[in-house]
């Protein structure tokens, strides 16, 4: 059985970045934790990340990124690129089974073990079980409403746990100031 469930989106609108998670763990068809915290402030604050994934694995990347992130300061993605080409290179690294959100003041960029760091166009990127659906309603809320970043981060998981049996509503939103 495979530990899996969450939900990780992040939306910048109105001068503020705001990522949130929800807080489920599942093993199977099991719940085994409703509150867990997917959410790291790195970088005295000013980077925030959101994890889909094993855990184990997500902190094992939080502490090389926080390292990358002391070796390359104020420059997420040079920061972003060094961890991706350590994570696939890296003979431990390269079986960690997670994925990276983070986000700073200019930069929405998500990580991944293949090597790959993106950065969306429209500033919005969901991860885990339920980020299709939260990316699909947080595109809704950006185009049709004049909610804040928080506001449609909020929204767009509410929306994800009400189809994906593997997120659930104890959200969590971080929110940082932003250029755009």
């Amino acid at each position: 059985m495979q530990m899996r469930g969450t939900t990780v989106v992040t939306v910048r609108r109105g001068g503020s970045v705001a990522i949130g998670a929800d807080g489920q763990v599942s093993l199977g068809s099991t719940v085994l934790k409703s509150d867990a915290v997917k959410l790291r402030r790195l970088a005295d604050g000013k980077v925030l990340t959101g994890f889909a994934g094993s855990t184990a694995d997500a902190i094992a990347l939080f502490e090389r990124f926080e390292a990358k992130l002391k070796e390359f300061p104020r420059n997420l993605p040079r920061a972003a690129t060094e961890l991706a080409k350590e994570w696939r290179t890296d003979r431990a690294l390269r079986r960690l089974e997670a994925m990276l959100i983070a986000v700073d003041a200019e930069h929405t960029l998500l990580l991944s073990g293949t090597g790959d760091v993106l950065q969306p166009s429209d500033g919005i990127l969901g991860i885990g079980s339920g980020g299709p659906y939260a990316v699909a309603a947080a595109r809704a809320l950006l185009r049709h409403t004049n909610l804040s970043a928080v506001e449609i981060v909020r929204e767009a998981l509410r929306v994800a746990a009400e189809l994906d049996v593997h997120t659930n509503e104890n959200i969590v939103v971080e929110e940082i100031a932003c250029s755009s």
